[in-house]
């Protein structure tokens, strides 16, 4: 997974509360097992109305998504945090999150900024006055910043860690690969083993089978 420290870009407003995983991204996107492919279904329901906020050429390129209360509500399935990656964005930025949404996206390098609704609302004043309006995520020091403003946001400290040094839960695994390897090397021998050089060929990118 590619390390993320610090992001600026611009952002766009989505004026909702309780959106849920099956408005980020329809059900029937979610029969597909790969983590691509999912731009144009993003929001799909909603862009087929028209004139959808993220549809608008002033907001063409937004990378920072704000949006109102309890974001991600729904469905345990990644399918929502795949198509907003794959619709440009690295961070929502909303007052409160569905657990599971927050889970996958830092599982999946997208950084869910908690602030209260008051903070939120005055960013969203300002993105909608000002399209191409820029914000920094600074997960360095769990800051989101703006002209002439800015709010500490808290995020799990595991998480953290593995995003700043872009490891996904595999790739934190095979860190302690040795460890792992000398456990199995001391098991009785009538127990299952993972194959020797199983761990190089994770490393090295080949499936371990």
């Amino acid at each position: 997974m590619q390390a993320f420290t610090e992001h600026t870009g611009s952002a766009v407003a989505v004026r909702r509360d309780d959106i849920d995983t099956d408005q980020i991204l329809p059900a029937e996107f979610c029969k597909r097992v790969v983590k691509s492919g999912y731009k144009d279904a993003l929001f799909k329901r909603w862009r087929e109305q028209g004139d959808f906020v993220i549809d608008r050429p002033e907001y063409a390129g937004a990378t920072v998504l704000l949006a109102g209360r309890d974001f991600g509500i729904g469905s345990s399935r990644e399918h929502a945090v795949w198509a907003l990656r794959d619709g440009g964005f690295l961070a929502v930025v909303a007052t409160g999150f569905g657990d599971i949404f927050r889970r996958n996206a830092l599982n999946n390098g997208l950084i869910p900024v908690d602030l209260p609704t008051s903070v939120v609302e005055g960013l969203m004043d300002l993105v909608e006055a000002t399209p191409g309006f820029r914000v920094t995520v600074d997960l360095r020091t769990c800051r989101l910043g703006w002209a002439d403003g800015g709010a500490d946001f808290v995020i799990d400290a595991r998480a953290r860690r593995m995003l700043l040094e872009g490891n996904d839960a595999i790739e934190q695994t095979l860190l302690r690969r040795e460890a792992i390897a000398a456990y199995e090397a001391s098991r009785p021998h009538w127990l299952p083993t993972i194959p020797r050089g199983a761990f190089d060929g994770a490393a090295a990118g080949t499936a371990v089978r």
